[in-house]
């Protein structure tokens, strides 16, 4: 194997300056790329028009999340109230009349009632706990499974203090185990 010429010298051939390079690739001379999500292989998505995000934002507000939560708490809690009901075995116990059977209208008023009483309760508790969750996020700045730890503290103790500081203290407690227990699974 023959050796490799010298390059040549002299006028005719620029020297290569890697400090220029480095400039252009990594130093104050390198211009920013687009990023465009079709050259990378992805969906290329047209710009977000001003409409699009005024209701982005809407919805990423603690007031839509927690209205939001109250309205799917109030109709789970109706619909669990209703099943609940319905295989009840004391619906229209007379204790002086064992054997009697209640009326349809009676086990329909018993539903009724209970689907309500249901449904406000996990409207309450659905609310309470997005509301508090969304201002635990904003709060933190951070989107992670301790915001769902703090906010189920914040509504168990706040739902259990009603009875006395120990039930504020379990209700605290078990809240947040509970939440933690969902968010470990969903995430």
């Amino acid at each position: 194997m023959a050796p490799l010429p010298p390059p040549p010298e002299g006028p005719e051939a620029p020297p290569l300056q890697y400090s220029l390079l480095l400039q252009h690739l990594v130093g104050e001379r390198r211009r920013p790329r687009a990023w465009d999500p079709a050259a990378l292989g992805g969906i290329p998505s047209p710009p977000k028009s001003e409409e699009q995000k005024m209701v982005e934002r809407a919805m990423e507000s603690c007031a839509f999340k927690a209205a939001l939560a109250c309205v799917g708490g109030f109709v789970l809690g109706g619909a669990f109230g209703v099943f609940t009901a319905g295989i009840d075995t004391n619906v229209g116990f007379d204790p002086k009349d064992p054997y009697r059977t209640p009326t349809a209208k009676e086990v329909l008023k018993d539903m009724g009632q209970r689907g309500i009483s249901y449904a406000k309760n996990f409207a309450i508790v659905g609310a309470m706990f997005s509301c508090t969750e969304c201002l635990v996020e904003s709060y933190r700045g951070k989107s992670d499974w301790k915001n769902s730890v703090i906010s189920g503290c914040i509504t168990g103790g706040a739902i259990g203090f009603r009875a006395g500081l120990k039930a504020g203290v379990i209700g605290c407690g078990g809240f947040a185990a509970f939440s933690a227990a969902i968010d470990y699974y969903l995430r």
